[in-house]
């Protein structure tokens, strides 16, 4: 069989967080059928075990299952130790998670939690990987943005800021990685069809779907620095867009507080 053009472009293997469910399994069913033998990363091993297995039959590809709580410091390194004899050419960082409701009503544990695992695990992959990536001169890194990132979002305020920080990372890298052939892009999607929305107790209208997000981001990789799967991303991006920052916090705001369930009360977090 000829390989893809993501194989040919940037190797045999890819490392995919938050494969266990949502965008993340979405990417790693996608890879899977370009042909990439894949690094399958979340907490529930018997989830990814569950996946791998049905991705070997089904695409005749190889997995490595790695279950890690990306939350805790020495995650990555484990990670790393664990794909060193492996040719990784490609990241997929789409494990996360967020809260929605006022921030004085949630736990602090778990925002401070939502900034191990959307930020500081996130970079210490992007460091890891990278390095290898500008070594072997070629790769490509997937950031998961969010349509929330480009604007203060009342009701998610920490989880906002963090996928402002992945946006402006995302960015950052493109620019220092282009030099070495490693390709970096944020997929900044809007609303998911995934469990986020009952999770949060949050209620959506239209929603996309992860294989969408998965199938667009992977095209876009190499060719863009940020994508928007989907037209109501889109739109709902350009549409903001045209409003002074005060006016998009304002709009978001509004928004917010009509995709919560039980305003005031605050949400477990849940992953994305």
């Amino acid at each position: 069989m000829t390989p893809s053009r993501l194989a040919r472009t940037y190797g045999p293997w890819a490392v995919v967080t938050g494969a266990s469910d949502g965008i993340g399994r979405a990417f790693a069913v996608h890879l899977a059928a370009e042909g990439l033998h894949l690094v399958l990363v979340a907490r529930r091993a018997d989830v990814l075990e569950a996946l791998a297995a049905e991705l070997r039959q089904t695409h005749d590809v190889e997995c490595r299952v790695v279950a890690l709580d990306l939350s805790q410091p020495e995650a990555t390194r484990h990670l790393v130790e664990a794909t060193a004899d492996l040719d990784v050419g490609l990241l997929v960082a789409s494990a996360g998670f967020g809260t929605s409701g006022p921030l004085l009503d949630a736990a602090l544990d778990d925002e401070t939690n939502m900034l191990d695992v959307n930020c500081r695990a996130v970079l210490s992959q992007a460091w890891h990987f990278g390095s290898r990536f500008v070594q072997r001169r070629r790769g490509g890194v997937v950031f998961l943005s969010s349509l929330l990132a480009f604007h203060g979002t009342p009701r998610a305020a920490n989880y906002a800021a963090t996928k402002a920080y992945i946006q402006t990372l995302a960015e950052g890298l493109r620019a220092e990685w282009a030099p070495f052939g490693v390709d970096v892009i944020a997929s900044a999607p809007g609303p998911i069809g995934t469990g986020f929305a009952r999770r949060a107790r949050m209620h959506m209208g239209k929603t996309l779907s992860p294989d969408v997000v998965a199938r667009v981001t992977m095209h876009a990789l190499g060719r863009r620095t940020t994508v928007r799967p989907g037209w109501l991303s889109k739109l709902l991006g350009w549409s903001l867009a045209m409003l002074p920052r005060w006016g998009q916090v304002m709009v978001i705001g509004k928004v917010m507080r009509g995709m919560t369930a039980q305003p005031g009360k605050p949400t477990s977090p849940h992953m994305t």
